[in-house]
């Protein structure tokens, strides 16, 4: 026998040993795993634990066999399981609970398409930096790659999305992955994080076992090796699965300006004598509560423009809140406070800032403080923090302090007469249909104290922007940076959950309204009456204001004056059509609508609106 031979002959025999102790130690290994083996649990339950410790309220879903057991299982804890339409209009109902609530929203999805589904969603709250947990399902890790229903490498499409993306392997994991997702979606720069469920992860042992069969094995020491590996697999899946762990939360992570920041910050704006500030959403984050931010505000006594979620912030009358000809006052201002203010598209990426101020810049991403500083704009301070804790040590800060009475007032002047102009266009009669900028005005008079504005669309959209008061804070969503069409659904869903007493509106655009009309179907089963406002012009006007003078075509711009009340009729809700001639009882059907509302009805108003040059030259791109 030569050399070869023989270490291939010592090689077969030092691999049949260490291949016969793995057999004995996985047979010991069941052994000592037979509590596992014989539990009727499953990873569902463990999901739905986590959820319910984190205070975790609504868990909203499109159902698919991969997270079944999940959804059964938060059912069973209390946790209200809310089914829609789209998964898009899942994840978006979860990113308006995030923003009304000050914990995570939570989203749980099939695999492969039901994921895919939700990416536009997902991205949006990432920009709009809104904690939400994306729950998705998988194939079962032993078929991961080898053809199974609907998998994917599901992973690969949300890490660019999530700040933080894992697949739990085994059931013992399952607790302490969905801890730290929790964990990680809130601190920081809040965020979407994912967590993938492969589907053997979810079920209970005897279920697994049963696809895992061992049945049509090969026979010989290759039958051997692979029974014993599937079989190894299948304890090592569920080995320690229901040893008792920790849910409470781990502690969220908030960066806060130092107190030399804080006290440069009282210094410069103590000298300046027209200083203004432009609140962003991060205003709204917690820990601090809105009202508390909002009555620091008040006390500081510097004009605010207010933007996204911080809208309403100052309610709808505070002499403090300017809302017209920001770029006039920009130019003017010597003080510029950008409290999570981004300079991106929102303000000419830091051009329509003036040379001659003094900008303080405080925002959680280091990133998105300092966007464009090197080519525009540059900040005197830049503070990486929590803006809501830092307003209210600036106002403490300066305590007894007050900005120079005649700016605010000023502004407020500018601001009275821009607004008598809007109305004076509001009266002004269109070539047909009726005035979207009266609508809005009668609608705005009439909304209740504890309405909340879910804004979707384009043109008419924007033209609310101008004209519709949020009553309080909280009290406005919209996408955000993203500027995503199809929030409405969910975000209307999200906030009727949350504020089951508010009056929800959606501001709809015909165009947008497309995207989740059909959730008048959920508002109606889950009992979450909400009123739709369509402006109704037939057309995507945001596009076609740029499009026809510019290229000379409304190609694809055009739509139809559609039955839009009757489709919300056929879907349970109340539908009603509102045209020229019902101008002079507009505001009957207004309240008839609220009074649909309050009985429990989800209503929508098809408004038919004519063409407004109000929003002339604003830019879609």
């Amino acid at each position: 026998m030569d050399i070869g031979a023989t270490l291939c002959c010592c090689f077969t025999a030092a691999l049949g040993t260490a291949l016969l102790a793995a057999y004995k130690l996985g047979l010991f290994y069941q052994l000592f795993h037979k509590v596992e083996r014989e539990s009727p649990r499953h990873g569902g339950e463990s999901v739905a634990e986590v959820l319910r410790a984190h205070g975790i309220r609504f868990i909203f879903t499109l159902v698919g066999g991969h997270i079944s057991p999940i959804l059964v299982a938060c059912e069973k804890l209390g946790i209200r399981v809310v089914d829609t339409r789209h998964e898009a209009t899942a994840v978006f109902a979860a990113d308006a609970v995030a923003r009304l609530s000050g914990t995570v929203g939570v989203a749980a999805v099939t695999a492969g398409p039901g994921l895919t589904n939700t990416i536009t969603a997902v991205k949006n709250a990432q920009m709009a930096e809104s904690p939400v947990l994306l729950i998705g399902g998988a194939a079962a890790t032993l078929l991961q790659g080898r053809g199974a229903l609907q998998d994917i490498d599901q992973m690969s499409l949300f890490k660019p999305l999530c700040k933080f993306c894992t697949s739990v392997r085994k059931v013992r994991e399952i607790v302490p992955t969905v801890r730290k997702a929790l964990s990680i979606a809130q601190s920081g720069t809040p965020g979407p994080v994912f967590v993938e469920f492969p589907i053997d992860t979810l079920y209970p042992y005897h279920l697994v076992e049963k696809e895992v069969s061992l049945k049509n094995i090969p026979k010989g020491i290759v039958g051997k090796i692979t029974a014993w590996y599937l079989q190894n697999h299948l304890t090592d899946l569920f080995a320690g699965a229901w040893e008792p762990r920790e849910l409470s939360p781990l502690p969220v992570l908030i960066p806060q300006a130092s107190d030399q920041e804080v006290q440069q910050s009282v210094e410069l704006i103590s000298r300046a004598k027209k200083p203004l500030i432009l609140l962003g959403s991060q205003a709204t984050l917690p820990p601090t509560p809105v009202h508390d931010i909002r009555k620091a505000l008040e006390s500081l006594g510097i004009p605010c423009f207010l933007g996204g979620m911080s809208r309403g912030m100052l309610g709808k009358d505070c002499p403090l809140h300017i809302r017209q000809n920001r770029r006039d006052a920009l130019k003017e201002a010597d003080l510029v406070l950008l409290a999570g203010t981004v300079c991106d598209f929102r303000l000419g990426y830091g051009k329509v800032l003036s040379r001659r101020s003094q900008i303080i810049a405080v925002n959680r991403d280091r990133s998105q403080l300092l966007k464009n500083s090197d080519l525009f704009w540059k900040p005197a301070v830049a503070i990486q923090g929590d803006v809501g804790s830092f307003l209210l040590r600036l106002s403490k800060g300066l305590m007894g302090h007050r900005c120079p009475e005649e700016w605010p007032q000023t502004l407020k002047e500018r601001d009275r007469t821009k607004e008598a102009t809007n109305r004076t266009k509001a009266s002004e009669k269109t070539e047909r249909h009726l005035n979207p900028l009266s609508v809005l005005h009668s609608v705005d008079e009439l909304m209740a104290e504890n309405s909340i504005i879910v804004a979707d669309g384009g043109d008419f959209v924007g033209t609310a922007a101008y004209i519709m008061r949020p009553r309080g804070p909280l009290g406005w969503l919209d996408p955000g940076a993203f500027g995503t069409l199809g929030v409405g659904g969910g975000f209307a869903l999200g906030a009727k959950l949350c504020r089951p007493d508010a009056e929800v509106w959606i501001v709809y655009g015909d165009g947008s309204l497309g995207y989740s009309v059909a959730e008048f179907d959920t508002f109606t089963r889950h009992k979450t009456p909400v009123i739709a406002l369509v402006g109704n012009d037939a057309c995507w006007s945001q596009i076609s204001r740029e499009q026809v003078p510019i290229l000379g075509s409304s190609v694809a711009c055009v739509l139809a004056f559609t039955d839009y009340h009757i489709v919300a009729d056929g879907y349970g809700g109340k539908g009603h059509l509102i045209e020229r001639e019902d101008e002079g009882r507009l505001r009957d059907i207004v309240k008839e609508a609220q009074e649909e509302c309050r009985d429990g009805k989800a209503v929508l108003l098809n408004v038919l609106i004519g063409k407004s040059g109000f929003r002339d030259g604003s830019i879609s791109v």
